[in-house]
């Protein structure tokens, strides 16, 4: 199972979703690290240091991150999606289908 760290703007119920699923997903809350408008750049770091992927709705920003940034542990895109369970799972499906997430970017379409 993957090593996540939510980014601030991630849904909790889709986290809570994902550790029913076995996934180890550690939030920026759960890191002490929340309300401190932490620039996306560090947010990256931290969880590059943890051995984690970033999660987030950040999608512009992590892209761009990614392509100059492309020593990462990982970074998941998501769309926004209400259905939160639907979102949970189609993180789940990518990530069962991979072998490992360094220094990929995954992007997770709600029309997927």
């Amino acid at each position: 199972m993957a090593r996540l760290y939510s980014n601030e703007n991630f849904p909790l119920p889709v986290v809570e979703a994902l550790r029913q699923q076995g996934h180890d997903v550690l939030t920026t809350r759960d890191a002490g690290k929340a309300n401190e408008g932490i620039p996306d750049e560090d947010v990256l770091e931290f969880a590059r240091q943890e051995g984690r992927a970033v999660l987030t709705h950040n999608r512009k920003d992590f892209i761009r991150l990614h392509r100059t940034t492309p020593d990462h542990a990982g970074i998941i895109v998501c769309t926004d999606n209400p259905d939160f369970a639907a979102l949970a799972e189609k993180i789940d499906a990518y990530l069962e289908g991979l072998s490992e997430l360094n220094g990929m970017l995954v992007r997770v379409n709600r029309g997927d």
